[in-house]
């Protein structure tokens, strides 16, 4: 969490970040975090105090937030393909196709598309009975674990877990796909390998993200719940929702040049202050 919210400071205070690449990643790296704080700090109270109960209420607030962050990321992933896509196909044009209007537009459309997932599934979840025991194994309020919970017919909420996981899968990769395909064909065209190398190094790191992100996220939710496997299902589950956001600032910050030199400036401008205001006497 700490990592995510340096990388979005980091952005916000460094001018020469001001562009629609960090656009999307400051808003990855607030996903980032806000999804993680939705559940880790509440898992880690329960290790630690031992009182590992929430109130039903608080439940449908966590795996509602939850939904929404997380299927908002498929979609800005999404996103930020098509910004690649833009700037090695189309780099004289760059700042012309992404331009601002266009950046806050498929912002919106990702958290759009997120709410209206949080809506469907959060109200059919909590119409279910819940007659069994009310013990949630897992570490945060989330769909599969609850089915487990559920007496009553849970066909028409397996349905729309399915239907939105393929929707949200299906559109969001498609989009990843056209655009690196049509990536790696222009990357192709250049004459030079260090041309080549330099113009796949700077989508690298999103590609590492992508795999990781829909790797864990299609294993827990693309699949029957007679699949459902309680050990093995919470030990991803800690992956995508702590590991990932650990690793998102650093997949993008450490062979990220400008992500580098926008670090040291800061770090020039604080030491800076800090010597002036040392060498100060009354």
């Amino acid at each position: 969490m700490v990592g995510n919210l340096g990388l979005l400071v980091l952005i916000v205070v460094s001018p020469r970040l001001h562009n629609p690449m960090y656009f999307f990643l400051s808003n990855l790296s607030f996903l980032d975090f806000s999804y993680s704080s939705v559940t880790v700090p509440k898992m880690l109270m329960g290790l630690f105090s031992g009182c590992q109960t929430i109130s039903f209420s608080g439940c449908l607030v966590q795996m509602g937030c939850f939904v929404t962050f997380a299927v908002t990321e498929f979609f800005l992933l999404a996103s930020m393909a098509y910004d690649r896509y833009v700037a090695v196909c189309s780099p004289l044009l760059y700042h012309t196709v992404m331009s601002p209007k266009l950046c806050l537009k498929l912002l919106a459309a990702s958290y759009a598309v997120g709410l209206t997932n949080t809506v469907l599934l959060t109200t059919t979840t909590f119409c279910l009975t819940f007659c069994k025991s009310h013990v949630i194994t897992h570490y945060f309020c989330d769909i599969p674990p609850l089915l487990k919970l559920s007496c009553s017919d849970t066909r028409v909420l397996q349905f729309l877990l399915f239907a939105c996981g393929s929707f949200n899968v299906s559109v969001s990769l498609t989009v990843v796909l056209v655009s690196y395909t049509c990536i790696f064909l222009a990357i192709t065209k250049i004459p030079s390998a260090e041309g080549k190398h330099k113009t796949f190094s700077t989508c690298a790191s999103h590609l590492t993200a992508v795999s990781l992100y829909y790797g864990t996220t299609v294993f827990i939710y693309l699949r029957p719940s007679s699949a459902y496997s309680l050990g093995r299902d919470r030990l991803v589950s800690v992956f995508y929702t702590v590991v990932i956001p650990m690793l998102n600032p650093i997949i993008y910050s450490l062979r990220n040049k400008d992500v580098k030199e926008a670090f040291r400036n800061v770090l020039k401008k604080i030491s800076g202050s800090f010597s002036l205001r040392t060498l100060e006497f009354p």
